[in-house]
């Protein structure tokens, strides 16, 4: 009964989201505040409903309904139940279902904490949210209905892909889904701006923070995707240029770049056509990644389906999103006033300079990402587009963007000094020139690590320079720079964090080129020496999981004769799915690992065994941490909470039209 109320639920959600896409644009269009109340309890109703439909699921998932084809392709009874848990959403339907979930997560948001919004803005922004669910909805009733029922139900699940079966499920795709989904409310508020006509600070204050969210949680899903693969896979990698991950990190570049903008506009009312422009590229770029995810257009180990049904109407609505929303901007574009004037070498001009050199990074992703899939669909051409293109192309356009941002960071609004800024950012130049000197006389080895390792430190102490020059001004003591400091704009030491984070994350990368690896094969007794450590393989032997036999390596990590770790690479066979897959074992000493990963045992009891020595590997994703915390500083701002309800009554003042 509670599997056929939650496909009922999803019917409900389509019909409310179908009014709630038409009556408060109407009555924003006729000043009808009734009409436009509409709206918040609307998208409310749909979020209680489209949970509910997900409820429905995942309790069909933990107590094995096998009535249910969704919960049969996906699941068994024997699976722990974390992963009957987060198997709902490790399957193209339930996927889909988590999809609209975080829309409607959104749309409520909204709902509730935009009691000092405009009313037509509110009005308009739950309207295009409710298109775009509207949409997906439909998507989902039509072709991937996650409550299909069988005739004949079997007696047992065809268990969950083996490389699903990880923690990393619970926390990756979730938090991808409210960075990915969640540009779709930066999207809302562009379009109810377009619609409206009003693009002020007013709308740049109100949709900074939602763009804020949704690209602290992509960060985040990127980061641990990135390690789940690091650790799941099974061949050291955290990055290989796959195309899902591409098309993931497509509207982070967006997302960057209109975080950087909304900022100038809020404070300098300019950059409108920038705001708006990025606030479109980032969800239409979160709606290809759906497309190709779905379409059966690419081969990865991310990609959910291959129904080319299913991805022509996905198709249909990027189409019809992006073409409508472009045309729309089209339309206003010409109106937009110029807004505060600055000079070419100023924080304005700085973060245009970011913009163009983030959308330039995205474009080449891009290309990259589409171009071989582009030229098989034309010619029928198959060709390989890999990390060599992207390593010789991104990289350099990225690497100017670090030595931009502590530059941008001490230069004055409007106008500003250029060697004022390099002079304050002295101390940070000569720490990555010694940097460099050190590591090359020390460690050798790569030129190009030398110089990024040089680069990352620059930019780590380059972040507070500006902070610690305001902390410091007049020769102050410690005590008084302490006191200033409570008192700073937390978006200020937001700011600071996210961009340490990115050189921490810089400085993780480059020492890859310090690493080492070595395929061997390993018999019981044997000694490997890799970079600093010994490593001792014990012994092999069998062991039996809930759903899967797995053949464990034991292995000792010693240094200089002392025991460091003790790690069990595996390799795990699921009979249901007669499909393999390695369990690395992994010894974080430090801030470097070392890891392992094994075949299968053979007759004379060896194993082949790749083994990596990795320094200071883990700063790639503590970088992307201290990233996530900077954007949270930020987002805690008192700004974001007085600032917003006090310009938004006086903006609604200016506009209440006379009784």
């Amino acid at each position: 009964m509670i599997v056929e109320t939650g496909h009922y639920a999803l019917v409900l959600a389509l019909a409310l989201a179908l009014i709630n896409s038409v009556l408060p644009i109407w009555g924003g269009a006729t000043h009808d505040r009734r009409l436009m109340a509409v709206a918040p309890s609307a998208a409310l109703a749909g979020f209680g409903l489209v949970a509910y439909a997900f409820f429905a699921l995942t309790y069909a998932h933990i107590v094995s309904d096998f009535s249910l084809a969704n919960v049969v392709e996906n699941s068994h009874s024997a699976k722990p139940l974390i992963y009957k848990i987060t198997g709902v959403w490790g399957n193209h339907e339930g996927s889909m279902l988590l999809w609209v979930l975080v829309l409607s997560v959104f749309a409520a948001a909204v709902a509730l904490f935009s009691g000092s919004m405009p009313e037509e803005l509110r009005a308009n922004v739950l309207a295009v949210q409710s298109w775009i669910a509207a949409a997906f909805l439909l998507f989902i009733l039509l072709t991937s209905n996650p409550f299909a029922r069988l005739v004949d139900a079997p007696p047992e699940g065809n268990d969950l892909n083996p490389l699903l079966q990880d923690p990393g499920l619970a926390t990756h795709p979730p938090l991808l889904y409210l960075g990915y989904v969640g540009l779709s409310i930066t999207y809302s508020f562009a379009a109810a701006a377009l619609i409206s006509g009003r693009i002020d600070a007013v709308f740049a204050r109100f949709v900074r923070p939602w763009t804020l969210i949704a690209w602290i949680c992509l960060t985040l899903g990127i980061a641990m995707g990135s390690y789940w693969a690091y650790y799941t896979l099974g061949w050291g990698g955290f990055w290989f240029w796959d195309p899902v991950e591409n098309a993931s990190l497509m509207p982070w570049l967006a997302a960057t770049a209109l975080l950087h903008c909304t900022a100038v506009m809020e404070k300098r009312d300019a950059l409108k056509i920038w705001t708006i422009f990025l606030a479109i590229l980032a969800f239409s770029l979160s709606l290809l990644g759906t497309f190709l995810v779905r379409s059966g257009v690419l081969t990865s180990v991310h990609a959910f389906a291959s129904d080319p049904t299913r991805g022509i109407f996905i198709l249909a609505i990027l189409v019809v999103f992006i073409g409508g929303s472009l045309a729309l901007f089209a339309v206003r574009a010409g109106g937009l006033k110029q807004g505060g004037l600055f000079a070419p070498v100023s924080r304005e001009g700085a973060l245009v300079l970011n913009n163009l050199l983030l959308t330039t990074c995205c474009a080449t992703v891009f290309i990259g990402t589409l171009y071989p899939l582009a030229l098989e669909a034309l010619t029928g051409e198959k060709i390989s587009v890999g990390p060599p293109f992207f390593n010789l192309t991104f990289a350099p356009l990225f690497v100017p963007l670090f030595v931009l941002m502590p530059v941008g960071q001490n230069l004055a609004w409007k106008r500003g000094d250029l060697f004022g800024a390099a002079q304050r950012l002295g101390a940070a130049i000569g720490a990555g020139i010694i940097a460099m000197l050190v590591l090359a006389a020390w460690r050798g080895g790569p030129v190009v690590s030398v110089i990024l390792s040089g680069l990352a430190v620059y930019v780590i102490i380059g972040s507070f320079a500006d902070l610690i020059r305001r902390l410091f001004a007049g020769g102050a003591s410690f005590a008084a720079a302490a006191q200033r400091a409570l008192g700073l704009p937390r978006q200020a030491l937001g700011t600071a964090f996210a961009h340490a984070g990115l050189g921490v994350t810089l400085l993780g990368l480059a020492a890859t080129g310090w690493g080492a690896e070595k395929i061997i094969a390993l018999k019981p007794g044997d000694i490997v020496e890799i970079g600093p450590y010994q490593l001792a393989f014990e012994s092999v032997f069998s062991r039996q999981g809930p759903n899967y036999s797995e053949i464990v390596g034991r292995t000792i990590i010693r240094s200089n004769g002392l025991l460091k770790a003790s790690i069990e690479p595996a390799t795990r066979f699921y009979p249901t799915r007669r499909m393999s897959r390695a369990e690395a074992g992994i010894a974080t000493l430090g801030l470097g690992q070392v890891y392992v990963s094994i075949a299968d045992a053979a007759a004379n009891g060896s194993v082949n065994a790749r083994i990596f020595w990795k320094p200071l590997v883990a700063l790639i994703w503590i970088g992307a941490l201290i990233m996530a915390f900077g954007g949270g500083l930020s987002l805690s701002d008192r700004s974001f909470r007085i600032g917003v309800a006090r310009r938004a009554r006086k903006a609604a003042a200016i506009a209440q039209p006379a009784e």
